[in-house]
C-alpha cells in the first residue's frame, strides 16, 4: 500500500477499491518504439492436409466460386485481414520440393506423394504461378522458402531466375511460355527449413557452410531481389542465432525460429483442442507466453554480433499444436480453434510488438485447416475461427509505431504449479495517427479493471471490438458459424485517463482519439 498510493496519487487517481485493485498501466506518447512491421502478421500455406486442396485451391472448374482456382469466400476473409505476406511451399514440404513439378500444363504435372503429411499423393496442381496468383490477389508479399533438404545450388538459382529474370533466358522465356511475361516479385527468400530437423538434421556449422554455398548463386535482378533468410532453431536454443550471426557476413538479412505452444509440452501427447480442463489452459498460457523469453535470448547472442540490428529475428512458424481431431488423417494436423486459441495469438502479438526491433515477420502456422488456422472449410462450407477474429482486431497495428508501456500492479493468475501475469498490454500509434490500444485478460475466471494514463492525450472517444465468451472452448461451427465473434465496445475518459474494464478470457482492442 505504501509504494502503490503514492503512485496511484502521482498518476491522479482516486484511491477507490476499485483502483486499487486495478492494473495500473502508463503510455509515454512522447517515446516511439520501433515500427510494428506488417508482416509481423504474416500466414504460412503449406501442402499440408486440406491447407492448399479444398482450403485455398479448388480449381477453376470447380462448382465452389473461385477466382483462378482460389475459392472466392476464403479470398474474400483473408482480404479482410489485410494478410501482409504468405510463406510457402513448406514448411517440411519445402525441402522435398522441386519447383519444376509445378510448372506448365496442370494435366501434365508429376504425380508425387507426400512423404512428410500423410502419404498422401501432390499432383502438384498449385506451384509457382499458382502461389503468385494467390499474393497477388490478396496484394500480400511472398515469402518462397527453397529447398536445401533434396535440392542442389543449381536448381534453386534457376527457380530464382524462373521467376524473376527480365530478359530473354531460356527460363524467363519459359515462364512466359507458362503464361506469364512480367517477372513474379520475391520479396523473401529462405534457404531450406529446420535444417536442424525435417531439412535435413544438420549441424549449425555444416549448415552455415551449405547456406554460404548456396547463396553464392542465388542471383536476381537489382530491383527483385529478395530478402535471405537463413533457417534456424527453435525452443530455448540459441546456438544456431549466435552462430550464424557471427559466422555470415554476406546475403543474410534474417534468421528464422519455430515455436509451438502445447498444453502439456509433450509431442505424444500435446493435450486435445476442446473439451479440456483448465489445468490445460493455464499450461498454455504459460507456455505461450515463454516466447517472450525466447525472443529476449535469441536477441541478446545475435545484439554481440550484429549491435546495428541488420539481421532481422523472423518467427516464421508459430502457433498452437493440439492432438489430431478423431477421424482425421494424423498427417493432416486438422484440429479445431477455440476461444483459447485466439488468446494465444493476442498474447504473442502483444511480445511480438514488444520485440519489433528484430522481429520484423512472424508467419503463424497455419492459413487455413491446419494448426491455429484463420479459417475451417468443409467442402462448400466456411467458418471463421476465433484466431482469425483476433487478427482481424489486430489489424490497426500493421505498420504502426509501438508506443512504450509501463504496466504495474499486475494480478496473477495462478493455477497449481502454473502463474502468469493475469493482463497483457501494447500500444501504438498508427499510420493515421490514432493511438490504439490492445489488451488481454488471460484469467478465464476473473474480470479485470485496468487503469490507463494516456500522458496526457485528448481523449474525445474510445472505440473498438472485446472477444470473449462463457466458455474456455467456445468455437464455431459449421453448424453454428457465428457462436463467438466481436462485439462493438466503447468507453469514455478524461484528462487523459481512462479506465477499461476486461471481462474474464477477454481481447480487448481499442482506438483512442
Amino acid at each position: 500500500m505504501r509504494v502503490i498510493k503514492p503512485l496511484l496519487l502521482a498518476l491522479g487517481f482516486s484511491l477507490s477499491a476499485t483502483a486499487l485493485a486495478a492494473t495500473q498501466i502508463q503510455l509515454d506518447s512522447s517515446a516511439k518504439g520501433a515500427v510494428i512491421n506488417k508482416n509481423i502478421y504474416g500466414q504460412f500455406a503449406e501442402h499440408l492436409g486440406r491447407g492448399i486442396y479444398e482450403g485455398l485451391w479448388v480449381g477453376p472448374d470447380s462448382k465452389i466460386a473461385n477466382t483462378k482456382g482460389f475459392r472466392n469466400d476464403v479470398l474474400a476473409a483473408l482480404k479482410d485481414l489485410h494478410v501482409p505476406l504468405i510463406r510457402w511451399p513448406g514448411g517440411c514440404f519445402a525441402d522435398e520440393y522441386h519447383w519444376r513439378d509445378g510448372i506448365g500444363p496442370r494435366d501434365k504435372r508429376p504425380v508425387k506423394v507426400n512423404t512428410n503429411w500423410g502419404g498422401v499423393e501432390e499432383d502438384n496442381a498449385v506451384g509457382t504461378h499458382e502461389f503468385f496468383d494467390l499474393v497477388e490477389l490478396l496484394g500480400a508479399e511472398a515469402y518462397v522458402n527453397g529447398n536445401l533438404g533434396t535440392g542442389t545450388p543449381q536448381e534453386m538459382a534457376e527457380w530464382l531466375e524462373y521467376m524473376t529474370a527480365e530478359g530473354k533466358s531460356t527460363l524467363a522465356e519459359l515462364r512466359r511460355k507458362n503464361g506469364r511475361d512480367k517477372p513474379f516479385k520475391v520479396h523473401y527468400f529462405a534457404v531450406g527449413n529446420e535444417a536442424w530437423g525435417c531439412g535435413g538434421n544438420m549441424s549449425v556449422e555444416y549448415y552455415t557452410n551449405l547456406y554460404k554455398h548456396y547463396t553464392t548463386f542465388l542471383k536476381t535482378p537489382a530491383n527483385n531481389t529478395p530478402k535471405w533468410i537463413a533457417s534456424g532453431s527453435h525452443g530455448d536454443d540459441t546456438s544456431w542465432a549466435d552462430y550464424m550471426t557471427a559466422n555470415i557476413k554476406q546475403k543474410m538479412d534474417a534468421v528464422s525460429f519455430h515455436y509451438y505452444t502445447l498444453p502439456t509440452g509433450q509431442w505424444d501427447v500435446k493435450g486435445a483442442a476442446l473439451q479440456f480442463p483448465e489445468s490445460e489452459w493455464i499450461s498454455t498460457m504459460q507456455r505461450t507466453l515463454a516466447m517472450d523469453t525466447f525472443i529476449t535470448n535469441n536477441k541478446k547472442v545475435m545484439d554481440k554480433h550484429d549491435p546495428e540490428k541488420k539481421v532481422g529475428f523472423y518467427v516464421d512458424e508459430w502457433g498452437t499444436w493440439f492432438d489430431v481431431e478423431k477421424g482425421e488423417n494424423p498427417g493432416f494436423l486438422y484440429q479445431q480453434n477455440s476461444l483459447r486459441d485466439a488468446i494465444v495469438a493476442a498474447l504473442n502479438f502483444n511480445i511480438f510488438h514488444k520485440h519489433a526491433d528484430r522481429v520484423h515477420m512472424t508467419n503463424i502456422a497455419q492459413m487455413v485447416n491446419v494448426l491455429q488456422a484463420m479459417i475451417l472449410t468443409d467442402k462448400e462450407k466456411m467458418i471463421l475461427t476465433p484466431t482469425y477474429h483476433a487478427f482481424k482486431m489486430y489489424v490497426p497495428f500493421q505498420d504502426a509505431t509501438a508506443l512504450p508501456l509501463k504496466l504495474s500492479n499486475v494480478p496473477q493468475y495462478k493455477l497449481g504449479e502454473f502463474a502468469i501475469p493475469a493482463v497483457s498490454a501494447t500500444a501504438a500509434k498508427a499510420k493515421d495517427g490514432s493511438v490504439y490500444l490492445a489488451l488481454v485478460n488471460a484469467n478465464p475466471n476473473k474480470a479485470e479493471t485496468t487503469q490507463i494514463n494516456l500522458d496526457g492525450i485528448q481523449i474525445n472517444s474510445v472505440s473498438g471490438q472485446l472477444l470473449t465468451a462463457d466458455a474456455m472452448d467456445t468455437h464455431n461451427t459449421f453448424a453454428k458459424p457465428d457462436t463467438i465473434k466481436p462485439t462493438a465496445f466503447s468507453a469514455t475518459g478524461k484528462n487523459g485517463k481512462l479506465s477499461l474494464d476486461l471481462p474474464a478470457k477477454s481481447i480487448l482492442v481499442v482506438k483512442v482519439q
